[in-house]
């Protein structure tokens, strides 16, 4: 089967973030160049996560280059939910330096409560500087009210994402597919666009969002809330 890449792909991870990968910015960049994706973006799991980087890394990618071998590079984090209140592993004085915060849950860092209390935790971190899209909430280790969250998301100018990874056979994520179907409904009541991402640890799937874009046709979900292209 031929791939289809995005032209923009803000999900991605490096060496940086402590495992899937020893890839660099370099090696992603140029692996994004190969498939003509215009904008890749940098998002490595914040210091909370085991083996990530510390807080040192962040504070420093705003000096990084800003074109590599022809793409648009933009610098963020895919940044821990710590609690109920929102918490995020990344300061707000560094979140401000940064292009854009991608938002997640990841066990063991935060300990799931009901669905009310996740969405809160989720809608609260919205709040912090940068914050620009929701990550992967499509696991049922941390369900949520995708109603609240879409609602929430709209009137921050926040996106929700569809993880091509989720939707992939072999997912450690749980009930992935009718979790993500909820959420494009809860997204197509109230006019919420998505954002489709990779998630993917190193080189080899950058742009790949083959997955999430079948499921989304598949469920008639309105193409013109589909961001192909969004730009932070």
């Amino acid at each position: 089967m031929k791939l289809t890449y995005n032209k923009t792909d803000l999900h991605t991870h490096t060496c940086a973030s402590g495992h899937g990968t020893k890839d660099r910015i370099t090696d992603l960049a140029k692996e994004a160049a190969n498939r003509h994706i215009e904008i890749l973006g940098i998002s490595d799991h914040g210091p909370a996560s085991p083996g990530s980087a510390g807080l040192s890394y962040f504070r420093g990618l705003s000096l990084g280059e800003r074109t590599r071998f022809g793409v648009t590079v933009r610098y963020g984090a895919e940044a821990n939910i710590l609690d109920t209140d929102g918490s995020l592993d990344i300061p707000d004085e560094i979140l401000r330096t940064l292009d854009y915060c991608i938002i997640s849950m990841h066990r063991p860092i935060y300990t799931s409560g009901s669905a009310a209390e996740n969405t809160k935790a989720f809608l609260r971190a919205m709040c912090h500087p940068n914050v620009k899209i929701i990550g992967h909430c499509d696991d049922s280790r941390f369900p949520v009210d995708y109603r609240a969250l879409t609602e929430g998301a709209l009137s921050r100018g926040v996106v929700p994402e569809l993880n091509n990874v989720s939707l992939l056979p072999g997912s450690y994520r749980r009930d992935c597919r009718e979790n993500s179907i909820r959420l494009l409904q809860a997204c197509e009541a109230i006019s919420c666009p998505i954002l489709l991402s990779s998630d993917s640890h190193g080189r080899e799937h950058i742009g790949e969002v083959d997955a999430a874009l079948a499921l989304a046709e598949e469920v008639g979900f309105p193409r013109q809330l589909i961001l192909l292209d969004y730009f932070v």
